[in-house]
Parts: C-alpha cells; sequence; structure tokens
C-alpha cells in the first residue's frame, strides 16, 4: 500500500468516525513551496459530504492522522487546505529500501508489446534538425516505455520509392559523371541530397523558361522537361526495368550508408526496418476484403472509398480508379504487416509531425473498422515543427540545417565553451574529444526533448550548451560534480553503499532531496503514459536544482558526524544514478568527469 493510500484509508475512516459520512474520493497534491508540508489533502471537495467549516474539518483531520498514522509527523492547516508533514522515518525508511540504485524508477518488462515508429526517412536527402526532433522523440519514448515495463519494438520505414527519388536519380544520371561517395569523400545520403537541389534548380528554370514562352505558370510546372522525365523514370521503375532499378538499389544503398552513421552519432538503433519499396502495395488485398464487410464502397469510376462522415471525418480514396494504391492504403497495409510480423504486439506509436494529425486519425478509425482489436492502442505522436532564429527550413532549397554538420557543430561550440571555462586540465586529446562529443549530443538532445512533444519549439544551438540554467550541459556537470564526490568519499574508506538502516535526523535540504528522489518512479510511469519525454527531462532538471541545494547548504565530506557522512556520500550517489538513469532514458549519456 503506498502512502497516499493509506491516508486515504484513514481519512475516510476519520469521516466516518467523526461526521458520520462517506467519501467519493480523496483530493491529494503536493504541498506548495512557500507552506511547510509534503503532501497536502484538499478539503473545499469534502462540502459536498461533510457540513462545517474547512479550516476545523482539516484541524479535525490532521489530529486523527498525527494520532493513527505513525509517518504523519505535524500538520497545518491553511484556509481549505491541510498541509502534512511526514516524519524522518518515512523517507529514511524510503531511502534504505532502494536496493539497486542503478534500476530505481524502472520496472521489469513484461509481455506487453509495443511498437514504435521513428524517423521514416526519405532517400533524396540527408537528414536533417527536422528529423533529429522525431528521431530523438521516437527513440526516448522507446526507452521510456521499455523503463515503464512494456517489451518495445523499435522500428522505421523508409521512404525509398516515389517521384522524389527519381528527381535525385535523373539528376545524378544527367550531371553525375559516375560520382560516387568515395570520388567526392561525402556521405552517400549527402551526395544523393546533393543532386536533389540540383534537379529543383534545374526544374524552376524550365518553368520559368515555360513561362516566358506564354505558357501558364500551373502548366509550365507539370509540362517541365524534367518533372516528366522523373515521372517516366518511376514508371519505368514501377516496370521492373533492370537499368533504372540499378541506379535505384546504388542510390539508395549510399544513402542507406549515410544514415547508419548519423543514427551512431545520435547514438540510436532500430529492430527492424520496413521499406516503402516492400510496402507500397500492401493494403490491396485489405481494400478487397473491406468492400466485402461494406467497410469500403466503390464509386462509378471505379475508386474505393471509406465514409467517415458519421464519425465527423470526410470521404477518404483508399484506390484510385486505375487501381493504384495511395498512401492510406501501405499504411494500412503495413500496419497489418507488422502485428502479423510480430503478434505479441498490443500497439503501435507513430512519431509523425503534427501536420499529419488527420492523415492518423482516419488511419486509425479505418483500421478499427477492419475489425482489427489492436487498432485500439495505436497512438499517433504528433509533434511541432523546430525552426531556427532565421526561420523555417526547406529541403528543395538546400537550405536544411544538415544533422551531421550540426552534430559537429554541437562538438565545437562544446569544445570552445568547455576551454573558456577551464573544465578539461589533465585530459588527453582523446579524452576531451569523446567529453566534447558527449556534451555536444547531451545539450542537442536535452534542449529538444525538455520541451513538450506537441509544441513548435526554436533551436538555438549556441543556448543549448549553456553550462548553467536548464541545459544538458548543466545537469552533466552536476552528475560529474558527484562522481567527484564519490572518488573523494572512497579516499576515506566511504563507499556510498546505501544504507539498510539510518538513523539520523534529517537537514531540511537532505528531506527535500529525498523527496524528490521519491517522485522518480511515477516521472517514469507518467512519462510512459504521456509519451512525453519532456517530464523526465524536466524532473532531472528538478533533482539537480535541490542536489545543488543540498550540496551548497550541507557538509557532505566535511562534517564530523560519520553516520551523517555516509548517509549524505550515500544520498548523493543516488541522485547520481538517478541522474544517470534518468538521462538514458533521454538517449543521454553522463560523463565521470568535466
Amino acid at each position: 500500500m503506498t502512502l497516499q493510500e493509506k491516508l486515504q484509508q484513514h481519512i475516510n475512516s476519520a469521516v466516518d468516525e467523526l461526521y458520520e459520512a462517506n467519501l467519493e474520493s480523496v483530493e491529494f497534491q503536493a504541498t506548495r513551496k512557500d507552506f511547510e508540508g509534503d503532501i497536502t489533502v484538499v478539503i473545499f471537495p469534502m462540502l459536498r459530504h461533510i457540513k462545517g467549516n474547512p479550516v476545523q474539518i482539516g484541524e479535525a483531520l490532521g489530529n486523527y492522522l498525527v494520532a493513527n498514522v505513525p509517518e504523519v509527523s505535524h500538520y497545518n492547516v491553511i484556509q481549505g487546505f491541510l498541509n502534512i508533514v511526514l516524519s524522518d522515518s518515512y523517507y529514511l525508511d524510503f531511502f534504505s529500501n532502494i536496493s539497486n540504485p542503478s534500476t530505481y524508477g524502472t520496472v521489469r518488462q513484461g509481455e506487453q508489446a509495443v511498437m514504435v515508429e521513428y524517423a521514416s526517412p526519405n532517400t533524396n536527402k540527408p537528414l536533417h534538425l527536422g528529423h533529429m526532433r522525431n528521431i530523438l522523440l521516437g527513440y526516448s519514448v522507446s526507452e521510456i516505455l521499455k523503463a515503464a515495463g512494456k517489451k518495445v519494438y523499435k522500428t522505421q520505414i523508409i521512404n525509398d520509392r516515389g517521384i522524389h527519388i527519381c528527381k535525385s536519380m535523373l539528376a545524378w544520371k544527367r550531371y553525375g559523371e559516375g560520382e560516387t561517395p568515395h570520388m567526392a569523400n561525402v556521405k552517400g545520403d549527402k551526395l544523393v541530397g546533393k543532386y536533389y537541389v540540383l534537379f529543383d534548380t534545374v526544374y524552376k528554370e524550365e518553368i520559368e523558361k515555360l513561362v516566358r514562352q506564354g505558357v501558364p505558370k500551373e502548366e509550365a510546372k507539370v509540362q517541365a522537361p524534367s518533372l516528366l522525365q522523373a515521372q517516366d523514370m518511376l514508371r519505368k521503375w514501377e516496370a521492373g526495368d533492370p537499368e533504372t532499378v540499378a541506379l535505384w538499389e546504388m542510390m539508395n544503398g549510399w544513402v542507406y550508408e549515410g544514415f547508419d552513421k548519423t543514427y551512431d552519432a545520435l547514438g540510436v538503433d532500430f529492430d527492424s526496418n520496413y521499406y516503402e519499396s516492400d510496402t507500397y502495395l500492401l493494403g490491396k488485398s485489405t481494400v478487397e476484403e473491406g468492400l466485402e464487410k461494406g467497410v469500403f464502397y466503390r464509386k462509378e469510376d471505379g475508386s474505393v472509398w471509406c465514409d467517415l462522415t458519421d464519425e465527423g471525418l470526410d470521404e477518404k480514396i483508399v484506390l484510385r480508379s486505375d487501381g493504384t494504391a495511395v498512401y492510406m492504403t501501405q499504411d494500412i497495409g503495413t500496419a497489418i504487416q507488422r502485428a502479423k510480423d510480430h503478434p505479441d504486439v498490443n500497439g503501435m506509436i507513430y512519431t509523425v509531425g503534427n501536420e499529419q494529425d488527420y492523415h492518423f486519425k482516419v488511419l486509425f478509425l479505418i483500421l478499427k473498422k477492419l475489425g482489427y482489436s489492436w487498432a485500439e492502442n495505436l497512438y499517433h505522436l504528433s509533434y511541432g515543427m523546430v525552426d531556427l532564429p532565421s526561420g523555417k527550413m526547406k529541403s528543395r532549397e538546400g537550405t536544411v540545417v544538415d544533422a551531421d554538420d550540426l552534430i559537429e557543430e554541437m562538438s565545437d561550440t562544446a569544445a570552445e565553451i568547455s576551454e573558456e571555462l577551464g573544465k578539461i586540465e589533465g585530459f588527453t586529446e582523446e579524452e576531451k574529444n569523446a567529453l566534447f562529443h558527449t556534451i555536444g549530443m547531451g545539450a542537442l538532445k536535452y534542449y529538444i526533448l525538455k520541451v513538450d512533444p506537441r509544441k513548435g519549439m526554436l533551436f538555438n544551438p549556441k543556448e543549448s550548451v549553456d553550462f548553467q540554467g536548464n541545459t544538458g550541459p548543466f545537469i552533466q556537470y552536476t552528475y560529474a560534480r558527484i562522481q567527484s564526490i564519490l572518488r573523494k568519499a572512497e579516499t576515506q574508506g566511504i563507499d556510498g553503499t546505501v544504507p539498510t538502516t539510518v538513523e539520523i535526523q534529517l537537514h531540511e535540504k537532505e528531506k527535500e532531496l529525498l523527496k524528490q528522489l521519491e517522485q522518480f518512479p511515477d516521472i517514469v510511469q507518467q512519462a510512459a503514459a504521456n509519451y512525453s519525454p519532456a517530464l523526465v527531462a524536466n524532473y532531472t532538471y528538478d533533482l539537480v536544482k535541490e542536489f545543488n541545494s543540498f550540496y551548497q547548504n550541507v557538509t557532505i565530506l566535511g562534517t564530523d558526524k560519520l553516520e551523517d557522512k555516509k548517509f549524505r556520500v550515500a544520498l548523493s550517489a543516488v541522485v547520481g544514478e538517478v541522474i544517470k538513469t534518468a538521462f538514458s532514458l533521454l538517449g543521454i549519456e553522463v560523463p565521470e568527469r568535466m
């Protein structure tokens, strides 16, 4: 039984005994910082069942809890709020029961499995900042779900077919002169992206030329020779033309190698990959089944639709009149295929930007109509776009922030700031470079993940690598400080092990830190339930602030009382482990020294 459940049970007993009434529920909240207390009972909702003055009711309940609940030390009542102060023994018992600090806050993996899709790049360009928010969100949510007890499959669907890759292929065929990533000394995804931008430049020139010849602009856009040739190349690919398929395989191979290098630098991975070239025809047989079930209907021109107007949406096409599939058809088929590949999966999370909100409402509803029970547990992890101080990014114009360039810039910025602060004395060059990458990636990931996924955000690289405030490096520095304390404690024969029993009088700052630690398991569960790494990120910042206040106000290694010293070293060690665990859920490493 949790403390809150225990308090609720006793409050119900008190209300029955003192007022001969029954409560439907008891409302708890964290005590406000400006009042003494650890947990607050809100009296006002009780007035529906109890007649009386809320302050007097609070006093009566407070006296009852002090008399009957050993964990309650004393209380105060502010208007209609009963602020309960818990005893030192409650927090010391909690601390002593942390048997394994390295796994505290996480639970064992259960049988229930979910699949998380993220990344989902196109093969016509390298990964950029927008992809990075997607990737970091999806990876972090996967790790949080695992910590909360789920079995997780991480996957991506690679959009490796369609007009976009044909544009890059056509430009390379025209202008590439056999250029390869090795010849150009660039990553393969960047080389392919270069030709995608080149195609767009030539295409725009062709449009302008046609407009000058008197062709209306909208007509010029569809009559431009480059576009017509790219469309012809797509038809050849779909027909299995050997030369076109060979070019497609070669250039996509370059891109995959480039993606893998970026994923490795970001520290993310996948359990499986799905490719649009394999899945784009999936779903067509499902449409035929849906027609038989009455889920879909066929129009006079032969196209197939799903009528969702009764659910507040519109009619959605799932098969064109010529029998070709649309994206919705493919997504229906891919979801079904994934469920077949992983029979234990009982839900899927799609990490996709908020411009696709409507698409996923339709997809999920259609899958439910088709009768798939797991469709009840589908979730669109919708996130806002990432902008820069200079404005929005545009792939076709080559004005995106390249992911690899940003990773390098973050490491360089971390190096510049670290050297200015003089934080790298005694490091070898290899150690420095590893540290700069750890700090740079920590800064980048934390800056992105601390923002609620649903919100758009402005990314400022320089601001993210600040060693003060709500930043990754600030938290990493605190972790390194704790490791320094533990190394010094070890020289005094104190190893930081959590004692099985502790009998000391807690300092106010120790108690506040213990209160913060106690919240961590609930934070992990809340983050999993809400698919929100921001909850973990901001909890970690609050924990670090609390530790630094403790560090500044309480002597750790300088105290004369051995029991106090052992306890404070152990408390510091557990805080360090929770920081490490929390940051691992965000995909962030922590350095032993900074």
